[in-house]
């Protein structure tokens, strides 16, 4: 009968993991759902909002005093019969006036693009790390499923999205709808009801057909952002693959991809382009016909003396001052909308289900054995996939201070043990404990402090060759550095080169041989120091001399700490104090190298093809010897 663990009481899965995706296509974000989120970081800093708003008010105000100033001012010099020295009399005041309040337009304005500037560049750098920690923060999962190029460019795009809608929505439509309200005030209580009409009719047909168009060519939009991320992802994917192009000469295979992207791309642009070349045909068409039969109704009025010559030039400045803006208003929206869109992914990304999460006010995992803690897998199952189970009922101990070793064919569970132990994934069944604790019930950083691994496939940053071994353990001296370098026996080989230590690795590393970067993992985790070692093949890609040399510190090391070994070459774990066989995620065989020979299962049988492998090496290379 099968047991389970309840160890610590904590649940076996987290719960959100069963609300990943299940391969339906999501909903796009609405508009409004995105600004909501983007609100709160633009009000954390409120008093800057506000000040920057009445800054813009008083812009707005100074703007449509303008044509007022400038009517009484024609009017003053205007020659009548009950004022016939109107020419003779320079109204001073009023040009002070005028030149007052166009360069309080301007002030104000920079006023309130000098206090805002702020508040928008914090909240996209606020946006964008959260958005960064929280990728960090998702599962492997999401990791493994995700298109690099893609991605990158629906964060590039969402970050400027965030400046242009604040700069368009805020600095643009508000003043230009608040500029509009006063115009109408204005016109409703000092002229002919006309004015009025015509004003708000042509208000309204712009702003319905500019949206209604506008709606309908945001579809064109975001599948222009979907073709070039993918055209974008196929990019990158092909430059960060460029040895296994040239290996299969598929040059001219790539550019083809890379172009069925870019055209996709290119039907889509067009007819984004068709489509607003319509936008703003039938826009020009409302505003002329509006503003024709505003002169119209003033050039009347002037005739039959119902209206001054003030009041011509003041009704023209305002159509002038209003239409002007609003011409934009489509141009405004559209880019309102792109934003819109463009900011939709970026924060999409951040609704990205996190599946492994630590629980709430998980304490820190502390080890008090001072050889590290001891490893427990009590019944554990797993599968990556509801219909692909990995692991069955997998149970065994890794007492502290000692060492096992598991082997087994490729495919067998193996490597899915480390990631387990790392919670890189939550297990379905079954409990994984380390020094005592249920790894479920500890912060996840304070679980991969205390484990330190040298993978088989090291990747490494496009830097240099000390902040590469500095990663595991940022702010470490030279020394420090040197120290663990002599220990992973490449130190040597880095004076060899002419910039030392300060040497570039290139793009994942691909610089350095994989001995060389297999070198440079070990130095890194032997600098972490951690308090349980995992080693994932950790000398595969090494010679036999340097494997020699390595085994022999990784064995000085493994004294002091729990380790698990992860091997294909038996010959480099005979010394574990316990090795597992595995075979389709399953334990078949348990013991000490000499117990797992007497025997006579699948250890031995693989121990002795390997013995007849090395054999047959030796044979050959004695052969080659002879013959040279």
């Amino acid at each position: 009968m099968r047991r389970y663990s309840t160890s610590n009481a904590a649940p076996t899965q987290n719960p959100d993991a069963k609300s990943k995706d299940d391969g339906k296509a999501k909903p796009p974000r609405s508009d409004w759902a995105t600004i909501r989120t983007l609100l709160p970081y633009l009000w954390a800093y409120k008093w800057r909002v506000l000040l920057a708003l009445s800054f813009l008010v008083g812009a707005k105000l100074a703007n449509v005093g303008v044509p007022l100033i400038l009517k009484t001012l024609i009017d003053k010099i205007t020659v009548t019969p009950t004022n016939p020295l109107a020419l003779m009399v320079l109204p001073l005041s009023l040009l002070v006036a005028y030149g007052a309040l166009r360069l309080s337009t301007t002030l104000f304005t920079e006023l309130r693009e000098f206090v805002f500037a702020k508040v928008t560049q914090r909240a996209v750098r606020t946006i964008a790390l959260k958005v960064f920690r929280h990728l960090h923060a998702l599962s492997l999962r999401f990791h493994l499923n995700r298109q690099t190029g893609g991605m990158t460019r629906d964060i590039e795009r969402g970050t400027r999205g965030i400046s242009s809608l604040v700069s368009y929505a805020l600095f643009s439509i508000f003043p230009t709808l608040l500029e509009i309200s006063l115009v109408l005030l204005y016109l409703v209580t000092h002229y002919d009801i006309w004015f009025t009409l015509i004003t708000l009719g042509a208000l309204a047909s712009y702003i319905v057909f500019t949206i209604t168009v506008t709606e309908w060519r945001t579809n064109f939009r975001r599948t222009m952002n979907e073709l070039d991320s993918k055209a974008s992802t196929k990019a990158i994917d092909s430059l960060l693959n460029y040895e296994t192009v040239k290996y299969f000469g598929n040059e001219e295979y790539e550019a083809k991809r890379y172009d069925d992207g870019l055209r996709n791309y290119e039907v889509a642009a067009v007819k984004s382009q068709t489509t607003l070349s319509m936008l703003n045909t039938g826009q020009s068409a409302i505003i002329a016909t509006a503003v024709t039969l505003i002169l119209w109704r003033a050039t009347q009025g002037v005739i039959d003396q119902s209206m001054t010559l003030g009041d011509l030039v003041l009704v023209n400045a305002f159509m002038i001052q209003l239409y002007i803006p609003l011409n934009f208003l489509g141009v405004l929206y559209r880019e309102i909308k792109q934003s819109l869109t463009d900011m939709e992914k970026l924060f999409s990304l951040m609704d990205q289900n996190r599946e492994i999460a630590d629980l709430p006010n998980a304490p820190a995992l502390h080890i008090e054995a001072k050889q590290g803690g001891a490893i427990v897998f009590s019944h554990v199952d797993f599968s990556y996939e509801p219909n692909r189970q990995i692991l069955f009922d997998v149970d065994f101990t890794i007492p502290a201070g000692t060492t096992t070793a598991v082997v087994g064919h490729s495919g067998s569970g193996k490597s899915t043990l480390s990631r387990l132990l790392f919670r890189f994934y939550d297990i379905q069944s079954g409990s994984i404990t380390v020094g005592g604790h249920n790894i479920l019930n500890v912060t996840q950083h304070s679980l991969r402090q205390a484990i330190g691994i040298v993978p088989q496939d090291t990747v490494l940053f496009n830097d240099t060759i000390e902040y590469n071994i500095a990663y595991g353990k940022p702010g470490a001296s030279h020394d420090e550095i040197v120290a663990v370098a002599r220990a992973a026996f490449i130190h040597d080989f880095i004076e060899t080169l002419p910039d030392g230590y300060a040497t570039m690795v290139g793009e994942r590393g691909l610089k350095l041989s994989g001995g060389e970067k297999q070198r440079v993992a070990i130095a890194r985790t032997l600098l972490k120091n951690p308090s349980i070692m995992i080693f994932d093949e950790a000398t595969s890609a090494l010679d036999s001399k340097s494997e020699q040399m390595i085994q022999a510190q990784l064995k000085e090391i493994a004294k002091t700490r729990t380790s698990l070994v992860i091997a294909h070459r038996l010959s480099t774990i005979v010394d574990a104090e316990q090795i597992l066989v595995m075979d389709k995620g399953r334990i078949i065989e348990r013991g000490t190298h000499p117990q797992l020979l007497s025997a006579n299962g699948a250890y031995a049988q693989m121990w002795q093809r390997q013995q007849h492998k090395d054999a047959q090496a030796e044979s050959d290379t004695e052969i080659e010897t002879d013959a040279a």
